[in-house]
């Protein structure tokens, strides 16, 4: 009999269909459930993620791909990998511990937190320092069991690579990797021989690193790794897997020592498959095909799936070939089945993950010679993806004309920012060290709950707006008795940053329940593009110059720039990103000059994904770079000289992207730096920034207050390298998040670090 191919999923997302595992978190985090309550909770949820997988009889199902906030810190709370400031001591890690790493707590800043690769979730960074590593729990062996204890499956444990682990790590110099791996080898090794010792049969050993440029020097640890674990863990199948781009290496890395390799098909811009080509296979080894797109909610077009499997079947034998996503869907909403109010065209062309799960059992069928019992399905899928692609709004004219008259438009300012600074300093007349927020101001209860009256109709638009006048105008007066120096509206009216503008573009769909998780209990729901995006009405004027008609000082419009709406958004995947960058470019400019009409001119245009769309490989930054930075501009520089345009970033590697971020030619940026610990600050000790910039002085990620102190020493280290006639100080994100009870007092202590600030500095010049 011909060999059969078999499936296998990489990971299921955490939230629950009703986003359980979000309500279980902060019902814990609140108080209002017990620790014995909460893990029951989280293991229910666990079990039935399990479940709803073995339901689906798929060959190979991951575990410990569940969390109780993050699997980066799982490995390093696994691993002793605890700062000191959490004064953690014995063997034993509490949840208290676990969830102060994550948050932080009275007395210790939370860990870093940043992006994982150039995806939308978030993850800890673990901090390691000289303490040796030891093993607290073997995470991947509980999860094994719970699995074939309450379950009765034999699980495949999901665990971060040791490499991976280490390059995504902080606290030593990159010289410094070959010794960290020496040091947490033995213990990485020892997590896996007891796997071994209770007969797992499988592990999946996630190595995303390894599509990143890597060196040879780098690869040579990688190869000592996996021969050590080859050594001494010899009778565990390990499937070494890889996703988000083509693997470096490939001849290298298909010679490692271990049983299986995964390779994204989707993602890899061609790169696998021509490596794939090129090279023979090895005949010892699985491949884990990821065919199905595990970033994306678009249904897959079989008969294009089943012309890739077909190319890989000449390589590999199909009883060698596991069919899998092409990452995790953690990136992608549970289900489809709540979907109950989507427009049935769109909802035919959509794959949540347990539909993606479906797509991969019907292309094993389909493959395994059961063509006749799956022929119905097939012609659906075909179907429905026709109907789809002939929708008018995917076909626009109008759109399509705006695009290729596109270099007609204006994508730079009058003056230089050497020139317009001064016009803008003699406009505004704002003190040194200006004061301001990032835009939201905490979403209460109260806030979302009058919003869902509103959704649900039980208040009318003049009810609804009534209210948010008076949270807009009591934002205000706070604003103003705190003594910021320019004031935001407080963002009452909006959901989320790229929800709330997607509502109102054109070619947007929102979803009923397609959430995923960006970090922690943040839930988001992504819109998705699925037509050609233009401009309808003016979106953000109402309540803006309702706001500035409050106040004497400067209140900021706020948008979300084109590129954080591409990049936090489901994207058609019929246009490049470039071109769906520009449409939504087109349609924010409208939005700049309507809010500058209004009166405004003072506009915010966030981008903090900027960074998160840059493509692994070196090699293709530029030119993401490029298109990236011209849509921002197409939105932004049709102003007047006097109109000041902020944005704002989330933490990233700023040193090697300094160019294309002043090449926005923002007038002032924001960048979130605090959970770096000021670290982004030694950029600018090296390579200088001649715009208006504010380095965000306190976290806002984290309950608690930080102290006037704390704030005045990370002030005080900027300005040691960037100009005081250009430094803001701000907050380092928006404060929707937090509560008014933290928010109020923690802005208090950071005016009143600017305050001491400016003393300093007129101390010096007297």
């Amino acid at each position: 009999m011909q060999g059969q191919v078999t499936v296998a999923n990489l990971g299921y997302p955490r939230i629950g269909e009703e986003r359980e595992w979000k309500k279980a978190l902060e019902g814990y985090w609140s108080g209002k459930s017990t620790k014995e309550a909460f893990v029951a909770e989280m293991e229910r949820i666990q079990l039935a993620h399990i479940e709803t997988q073995k339901g689906k009889q798929l060959d190979s199902i991951p575990v410990n791909d569940f969390t109780y906030y993050d699997h980066m810190l799982d490995m390093a709370v696994m691993f002793g990998v605890i700062p000191a400031r959490y004064k953690h001591t014995g063997d034993t890690v509490s949840l208290d511990t676990y969830y102060a790493m994550a948050r932080g707590n009275a007395t210790a800043t939370a860990c870093e937190m940043t992006k994982w690769f150039n995806t939308n979730y978030h993850y800890i960074v673990p901090e390691i320092s000289n303490e040796a590593p030891r093993l607290t729990e073997n995470k991947p062996l509980s999860a094994y069991r719970f699995a074939k204890t309450k379950a009765g499956i034999e699980g495949r444990p999901v665990i971060v690579g040791l490499y991976t682990f280490l390059k995504l790590s902080k606290g030593f110099p990159a010289a410094q990797l070959p010794e960290k791996i020496a040091q947490f080898l033995p213990v990485y090794v020892t997590m896996l021989q007891q796997l071994e010792a209770v007969g797992a049969a499988w592990v999946q050993i996630d190595e995303p690193s390894l599509v990143t440029d890597t060196n040879a020097e780098e690869f040579a640890l990688v190869e000592s790794i996996y021969d050590r674990i080859s050594k001494e863990v010899p009778k565990l199948n390990i499937m070494l897997q890889t996703y988000f781009e083509a693997a470096e290496h490939y001849e290298k890395l298909i010679k490692l020592p271990v049983s299986g390799i995964g390779l994204d098909f989707v993602h890899d811009n061609g790169g696998n498959a021509a490596s794939l080509a090129a090279h023979s296979w090895s005949a010892d080894k699985w491949l884990g095909a990821g065919i199905i797109d595990g970033r994306n909610i678009w249904r897959a077009d079989l008969d294009a799936k089943l012309a890739i499997v077909e190319g890989l079947l000449k390589q590999v034998p199909a009883e060698r070939l596991i069919l899998q996503p092409s990452c995790s869907l953690l990136h992608v909403p549970v289900s489809l089945a709540r979907e109950v109010k989507m427009n049935e065209t769109i909802k035919g062309a959509l794959a949540y993950a347990s539909e993606k799960l479906d797509e991969l059992m019907l292309l094993k069928a389909l493959l395994n010679g059961q063509q006749e019992s799956v022929t119905a399905d097939r012609d659906k899928c075909r179907d429905a993806l026709a109907q789809f692609r002939a929708l008018p709004e995917r076909n626009r004219r109008d759109v399509a004309d705006s695009i290729a008259a596109i270099n007609g438009v204006r994508d730079g300012r009058n003056l230089p920012f050497s020139e317009r600074v001064h016009v803008q300093r003699d406009k505004w007349k704002l003190p040194l060290l200006p004061t301001t927020t990032i835009g939201s101001f905490p979403q209460t209860p109260e806030v979302r709950q009058a919003r869902l009256k509103w959704r649900r109709n039980e208040w009318d638009q003049a009810q609804y707006d009534a209210y948010v006048n008076k949270e807009i105008e009591s934002c205000i007066r706070i604003q103003e008795e705190i003594g910021l120096d320019v004031l935001v509206h407080g963002e009452f009216e909006r959901t989320d940053m790229v929800e709330f503008f997607g509502e109102k573009l054109d070619g947007f769909l929102f979803t009923q329940n397609g959430w995923v998780q960006s970090y922690g209990s943040r839930c988001v729901k992504p819109p998705v593009i699925y037509g050609d995006v233009a401009f309808a009405a003016p979106m953000t004027v109402k309540e803006s110059a309702y706001a500035q008609s409050l106040t004497s000082l400067p209140v900021k419009g706020m948008l979300t720039g084109p590129i954080t709406i591409l990049n936090w958004s489901f994207v058609r995947d019929d246009l490049s990103r470039e071109a769906v960058a520009n449409q939504i470019a087109l349609s924010l400019k409208s939005e700049v000059l309507a809010l500058e009409n209004a009166g405004i001119e003072m506009i915010q245009v966030d981008e903090p994904a900027l960074r998160e769309g840059l493509p692994l490989k070196k090699q293709d930054q530029e030119a993401y770079l490029n298109w990236a930075v011209k849509a921002f501009r197409l939105s932004t520089a049709s102003v007047k000289d006097t109109t000041q345009i902020h944005t704002h970033m989330c933490y990233c590697e700023f040193h090697d992207m300094i160019d294309s971020i002043l090449a926005l030619d923002a007038d002032v940026i924001s960048i979130e730096t605090s959970r770096s610990h000021g670290e982004l600050i030694a950029s600018f000790e090296l390579q200088g920034y001649d715009h208006g910039i504010g380095l965000g002085v306190y976290d806002i990620h984290s309950p608690r207050v930080p102290s006037v102190d704390e704030m005045s020493e990370m002030i005080d280290r900027a300005l040691r390298v960037l100009d005081p006639e250009l430094f803001w100080i701000n907050p380092d994100c928006g404060l929707k998040t937090r509560g008014w009870a933290e928010t109020a007092p923690s802005l208090k202590n950071m005016i009143q670090a600017a305050k001491q600030a400016r003393e300093k500095l007129q101390n010096v010049k007297a």
